[in-house]
């Protein structure tokens, strides 16, 4: 049996967190839980859309051993209301996916999660139901958003 070797070395993150807190991306902040580089918790908060406003979300970011090589796990501990985004807070979106590459950072990775909030995809929804109702029913979409987000993420 040789030795195993770390796939990672940390470096990375140290300087993506670096990056972050220098010029952190707009609405967002982020950062490790106690000291594991690979576990951060970020807050989205504020986005322009009315539905969102004064809204908090607490998201969870999971580094693999490997990133960035592999895609973080990304998840909203917030409730959210939202067709892409399910009540696990399990995000659908590419780049978190088969989408990942190696040029995208985790700022890089809220400015998606942020315009994915703002400019919801019903077409390729995780939720079936709140994608309907976004494509059926818009004012009924935006008034029950936006009471989840008075409820859920103005505590």
């Amino acid at each position: 049996m040789g030795m195993v070797l770390a796939l990672y070395d940390p470096l990375e993150l140290q300087l993506e967190l670096k990056d972050l807190q220098k010029d952190p991306p707009a609405l967002c902040n982020a950062g490790p839980v106690a000291d594991d580089l690979f576990h951060w918790q970020a807050t989205i908060m504020g986005l322009a859309d009315r539905a969102f406003a004064r809204g908090v979300f607490l998201v969870s970011i999971h580094f693999p051993p490997d990133y960035p090589f592999k895609q973080p796990k990304v998840s909203f501990r917030t409730e959210v209301f939202h067709p892409n985004i399910n009540s696990n807070g399990s995000i659908f979106l590419d780049i978190l996916k088969e989408q990942w590459s190696l040029a995208l950072t985790i700022s890089k990775v809220f400015l998606f999660i942020c315009s994915l909030l703002t400019d919801p995809n019903p077409d390729d929804p995780l939720v079936l139901e709140i994608a309907h109702m976004y494509k059926t029913d818009r004012a009924k979409y935006e008034a029950t958003t936006r009471s989840w987000t008075q409820k859920y993420a103005m505590g």
